[in-house]
């Protein structure tokens, strides 16, 4: 199953920061992207065959993960950073629930091909 876990973030007037994965984990990816959604957007929509994927989520924002047949909904609050780790197999969707831009952060353990894509799509929350 997945593993989640909050991350500490340091703010101020300027804004917010915070460190999205620790040496012992970074280490072992091999792609990093950065996602910005608009209000309502959803991202994911997807498992991956290979990959592990880490997703470093600045709600709010909505989750949901299926692994096998059941599914799960979590919330990540207003300026809460929750760090998702995602095996293989398990799909995954994330909703900017927020009326402004949301960001999130990605991280897989498979270099990304543009030509052979480790991911096959699986529709958890329509759009």
């Amino acid at each position: 199953m997945i593993k989640k876990e909050t991350i500490n973030c340091f703010s101020d007037e300027r804004g917010f920061v915070f460190e999205p994965l620790e040496g012992k984990l970074l280490a072992n990816q091999r792609n990093a992207h950065v996602v910005v959604s608009r209000s309502g957007a959803v991202r994911g929509n997807h498992y991956h065959l290979r990959g592990t994927e880490t997703l470093v989520v600045c709600g709010p924002a909505r989750v949901r993960i299926k692994s096998d047949s059941a599914t799960e909904d979590f919330f990540v609050p207003t300026n809460m950073t929750c760090r998702l780790i995602i095996p293989p197999g398990i799909s995954h969707a994330i909703q900017n629930t927020g009326e402004t831009d949301s960001l999130l952060v990605a991280f897989n353990t498979e270099v990304h091909d543009p030509d052979k894509p480790d991911l096959v799509q699986d529709v958890l929350i329509p759009v």
